[in-house]
């Protein structure tokens, strides 16, 4: 079989057998693509150790038009889909090199970005008007720092899945899992007064503010899109004077971040961000730091004369 044959393959067993999100499928396809149009090949001979090692060197030095080079842990995402697809040929019993012997790099240490509370204020409070696209808006944001949602997470709720009453729903995340989320008093108000004034029928959530004299018709698609919420977010730290880089993500942040200072132990806020692995949410003990340098005061060196 042909390599182009063997992807395709690949990334149907993906979607079938290992329930992967289109998102992962395109980026999975992305990244191996990227990898035979650099080799040329054709046949699984040309996958090869030394292939692969070459392949690292062009990706650590690779630069586009404007000079910029690939993050580290872009890099490693185009080595974890090789080793995923010589596994999956692994299993058809292909003769392929061993997966094993491709190691993946180290990321570097990750810094994340949240808001301060003050900050966090100003930008909750900036959509403060009572016209539906204000009201929407708020009611996002709001959503987006009590529950720590991500963004695909966000634009796929439907009204019938949140229960206000309860203030509480469940979400599907990455890889499938459900988790379930909860509905602060504030993001409650917030979303009541904006579904209160919603006079259309669809489904979604959250959906897109149509244009002064434009009447909705049957086949509109109301659902907001991602990159709608990533203009909003920015449109409102922009607005509050907050001088980071804002996004949807630095809110789920912020609630993690939150948790934690407030006293949460960290197995919960796994639990509540959906992470498989405790690894993932210990990139947010920075917010300990404070609290350890309190102790190494208090306790340091106290046997001293």
């Amino acid at each position: 079989m042909r390599i182009n044959e063997l992807l395709t393959d690949f990334l149907e067993y993906l979607e079938i057998e290992k329930n992967r999100s289109q998102k992962t499928i395109e980026n999975y396809h992305h990244y191996l693509k990227r990898f035979f149009e650099w080799s040329e090949a054709n046949d699984l001979e040309d996958i090869n150790f030394e292939q692969i090692r070459k392949y690292r060197i062009y990706l650590n030095r690779y630069q586009d038009e404007k000079g910029n080079g690939l993050k580290k842990i872009t890099q490693n995402y185009h080595i974890i889909a090789i080793r995923s697809f010589i596994k999956y040929l692994s299993k058809r019993d292909f003769p392929v090199l061993s997966a094993e012997k491709i190691e993946v790099g180290k990321n570097p240490s990750c810094m994340v970005e949240f808001l301060d509370p003050s900050e966090l204020e100003r930008l909750l409070s900036g959509a403060n008007g009572t016209d539906l696209r204000s009201l929407r808006d708020r009611a996002i944001l709001e959503l987006l720092f009590s529950a720590g949602l991500r963004v695909s997470e966000l634009v796929s709720i439907n009204r019938d899945q949140i229960n206000l009453k309860n203030q509480e729903f469940s979400v599907r995340g990455k890889g499938g899992k459900v988790r379930i989320v909860f509905v602060s008093d504030t993001a409650k108000d917030a979303l009541e007064k904006y579904l209160g004034k919603r006079i259309d029928i669809d489904p979604a959530l959250f959906v897109r503010v149509l244009g002064k004299g434009r009447k909705i018709e049957k086949k509109d698609n109301l659902r907001i899109t991602q990159r709608s919420i990533q203009r909003i977010v920015k449109y409102y730290a922009k607005k509050a004077g907050i001088v980071k880089d804002v996004h949807p993500h630095t809110l789920r942040h912020s609630f993690a971040t939150d948790l934690l200072a407030s006293g949460a132990d960290i197995r919960s806020v796994q639990a509540m961000l959906g992470h498989s692995s405790i690894t993932t949410t210990q990139i947010y003990t920075h917010v300990t730091n404070q609290g350890l340098k309190d102790i190494h005061k208090k306790f340091h060196g106290k046997q001293k004369k």
